[in-house]
Protein backbone atom coordinates (compact mmCIF):
# COMPACT_ATOMS: atom_id res chain seq x y z
CA UNK A 1 0.00 0.00 0.00
CA UNK A 2 1.49 3.80 -1.20
CA UNK A 3 1.55 6.67 1.40
CA UNK A 4 -1.13 8.11 0.04
CA UNK A 5 -3.44 5.23 0.65
CA UNK A 6 -2.07 4.55 4.11
CA UNK A 7 -2.61 8.42 5.49
CA UNK A 8 -6.32 8.03 3.83
CA UNK A 9 -7.07 4.53 5.68
CA UNK A 10 -5.48 6.48 8.51
CA UNK A 11 -7.31 9.67 8.14
CA UNK A 12 -10.44 7.75 7.74
CA UNK A 13 -10.65 6.27 11.08
CA UNK A 14 -9.36 9.59 12.60
CA UNK A 15 -5.15 8.38 13.29
CA UNK A 16 -3.86 10.49 10.69
CA UNK A 17 -1.07 12.53 13.09
CA UNK A 18 0.32 15.74 12.13
CA UNK A 19 3.09 15.98 9.18
CA UNK A 20 5.53 17.26 12.04
CA UNK A 21 5.26 16.78 15.63
CA UNK A 22 7.93 19.47 16.50
CA UNK A 23 7.08 22.87 17.42
CA UNK A 24 7.51 25.66 14.84
CA UNK A 25 10.82 27.89 15.08
CA UNK A 26 8.43 30.73 16.11
CA UNK A 27 7.28 28.55 19.00
CA UNK A 28 10.36 27.49 19.74
CA UNK A 29 11.40 31.00 19.82
CA UNK A 30 8.42 32.58 21.82
CA UNK A 31 9.07 29.18 24.23
CA UNK A 32 12.75 29.81 25.22
CA UNK A 33 11.71 33.79 25.88
CA UNK A 34 8.98 33.11 27.60
CA UNK A 35 10.92 30.56 29.65
CA UNK A 36 13.27 33.04 30.74
CA UNK A 37 15.66 33.30 27.84
CA UNK A 38 15.87 37.05 26.90
CA UNK A 39 19.14 37.18 24.72
CA UNK A 40 17.99 37.28 21.14
CA UNK A 41 21.47 35.89 19.88
CA UNK A 42 21.26 32.77 22.47
CA UNK A 43 17.14 31.86 21.48
CA UNK A 44 18.89 32.27 17.83
CA UNK A 45 22.11 29.69 18.47
CA UNK A 46 19.70 27.02 20.14
CA UNK A 47 17.34 27.54 17.51
CA UNK A 48 19.09 27.98 14.39
CA UNK A 49 17.18 31.16 13.55
CA UNK A 50 18.98 34.66 12.53
CA UNK A 51 19.11 36.65 15.12
CA UNK A 52 16.49 39.31 13.19
CA UNK A 53 14.41 36.53 12.43
CA UNK A 54 14.10 35.81 16.45
CA UNK A 55 14.03 39.71 17.05
CA UNK A 56 11.23 39.93 14.75
CA UNK A 57 9.05 36.83 15.64
CA UNK A 58 9.63 38.35 19.42
CA UNK A 59 8.39 42.22 18.08
CA UNK A 60 5.96 40.78 16.60
CA UNK A 61 4.38 38.77 19.31
CA UNK A 62 4.59 41.82 21.57
CA UNK A 63 6.96 40.21 23.66
CA UNK A 64 9.94 42.82 23.11
CA UNK A 65 10.08 46.54 21.59
CA UNK A 66 12.85 48.40 20.51
CA UNK A 67 14.36 45.48 18.53
CA UNK A 68 16.07 46.73 15.17
CA UNK A 69 18.40 45.75 12.58
CA UNK A 70 18.37 45.51 8.81
CA UNK A 71 15.59 43.42 8.31
CA UNK A 72 13.32 45.53 10.86
CA UNK A 73 10.13 47.37 9.41
CA UNK A 74 9.84 51.05 9.00
CA UNK A 75 6.67 50.53 10.53
CA UNK A 76 8.18 49.64 13.92
CA UNK A 77 9.34 53.39 15.16
CA UNK A 78 12.83 53.38 16.43
CA UNK A 79 12.69 57.12 17.64
CA UNK A 80 11.11 60.32 17.14
CA UNK A 81 12.33 60.56 13.18
CA UNK A 82 10.70 57.30 12.03
CA UNK A 83 7.18 58.33 11.64
CA UNK A 84 8.46 60.48 8.16
CA UNK A 85 9.69 57.09 6.70
CA UNK A 86 7.11 54.43 7.80
CA UNK A 87 6.03 52.63 5.19
CA UNK A 88 7.32 55.44 2.27
CA UNK A 89 10.01 53.53 1.30
CA UNK A 90 10.61 50.90 -1.12
CA UNK A 91 12.75 49.47 -3.99
CA UNK A 92 10.65 47.55 -6.02
CA UNK A 93 11.56 48.94 -8.77
CA UNK A 94 14.29 51.71 -9.80
CA UNK A 95 11.18 54.65 -9.76
CA UNK A 96 10.42 53.47 -6.28
CA UNK A 97 13.35 53.49 -5.08
CA UNK A 98 14.39 57.07 -7.19
CA UNK A 99 10.56 58.15 -5.24
CA UNK A 100 12.38 56.86 -1.83
CA UNK A 101 15.67 58.86 -2.72
CA UNK A 102 13.54 61.99 -3.60
CA UNK A 103 11.94 61.73 -0.08
CA UNK A 104 15.09 60.71 1.59
CA UNK A 105 16.76 63.74 0.04
CA UNK A 106 13.72 66.10 1.17
CA UNK A 107 13.67 65.24 5.00
CA UNK A 108 17.54 65.42 4.81
CA UNK A 109 17.64 68.76 3.56
CA UNK A 110 14.88 69.85 6.25
CA UNK A 111 17.13 68.35 8.69
CA UNK A 112 19.57 70.29 8.01
CA UNK A 113 17.97 73.72 7.42
CA UNK A 114 16.68 73.18 10.88
CA UNK A 115 20.28 72.11 12.41
CA UNK A 116 18.88 69.07 12.94
CA UNK A 117 21.76 66.35 13.09
CA UNK A 118 20.22 63.73 14.43
CA UNK A 119 17.04 63.97 12.12
CA UNK A 120 19.96 63.74 9.38
CA UNK A 121 21.66 60.69 10.76
CA UNK A 122 18.22 58.92 10.65
CA UNK A 123 17.67 60.09 6.97
CA UNK A 124 21.19 58.31 6.12
CA UNK A 125 20.95 55.89 8.23
CA UNK A 126 17.49 55.20 6.17
CA UNK A 127 19.16 55.43 2.91
CA UNK A 128 22.07 52.88 4.08
CA UNK A 129 19.08 50.46 4.93
CA UNK A 130 17.31 50.53 1.93
CA UNK A 131 20.87 50.00 -0.01
CA UNK A 132 21.74 47.38 2.17
CA UNK A 133 18.03 45.68 1.87
CA UNK A 134 18.36 46.24 -2.27
CA UNK A 135 21.58 44.90 -2.87
CA UNK A 136 21.08 41.87 -0.13
CA UNK A 137 17.90 40.89 -2.48
CA UNK A 138 19.27 40.71 -5.75
CA UNK A 139 18.21 44.63 -7.04
CA UNK A 140 21.42 46.14 -7.51
CA UNK A 141 19.86 48.84 -10.08
CA UNK A 142 17.30 49.73 -7.37
CA UNK A 143 20.42 49.68 -5.09
CA UNK A 144 22.31 51.71 -7.25
CA UNK A 145 19.98 54.71 -6.80
CA UNK A 146 20.28 54.63 -3.38
CA UNK A 147 24.23 54.12 -3.09
CA UNK A 148 24.70 57.30 -5.67
CA UNK A 149 22.54 59.50 -2.72
CA UNK A 150 24.98 58.16 -0.37
CA UNK A 151 28.01 58.54 -1.68
CA UNK A 152 27.09 61.82 -2.61
CA UNK A 153 25.82 63.21 1.03
CA UNK A 154 29.64 60.81 2.08
CA UNK A 155 31.24 63.60 -0.71
CA UNK A 156 29.53 66.99 0.83
CA UNK A 157 30.49 65.86 3.97
CA UNK A 158 34.45 65.07 2.83
CA UNK A 159 34.37 68.44 1.10
CA UNK A 160 33.17 70.24 4.50
CA UNK A 161 35.94 68.28 6.11
CA UNK A 162 38.39 69.49 3.93
CA UNK A 163 37.37 72.93 4.28
CA UNK A 164 37.17 72.98 8.05
CA UNK A 165 40.91 72.04 8.27
CA UNK A 166 41.85 73.99 5.26
CA UNK A 167 44.58 75.71 6.76
CA UNK A 168 46.37 72.17 8.03
CA UNK A 169 46.60 71.12 4.55
CA UNK A 170 44.25 67.89 4.86
CA UNK A 171 42.00 67.17 1.57
CA UNK A 172 39.02 64.72 1.82
CA UNK A 173 39.85 61.32 1.83
CA UNK A 174 41.17 59.39 -1.44
CA UNK A 175 38.79 57.40 -1.75
CA UNK A 176 35.44 59.99 -1.86
CA UNK A 177 36.92 62.22 -4.17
Amino acid sequence: MGSKAKNEQAAAGGQLKRASARPSKKDQIISLFLSGMGEVADIAVITGARPSYVGSTLQEAGLVSGYFDLYTSTEHPQNVYSKFFAGKLGFRDEVTARESVALIERLYRQFEFAGDRAGQHHALSMALTMFDRARWTGKGREAGVFLEWLTARLREAATALAENEGAEGEGPPDDLS
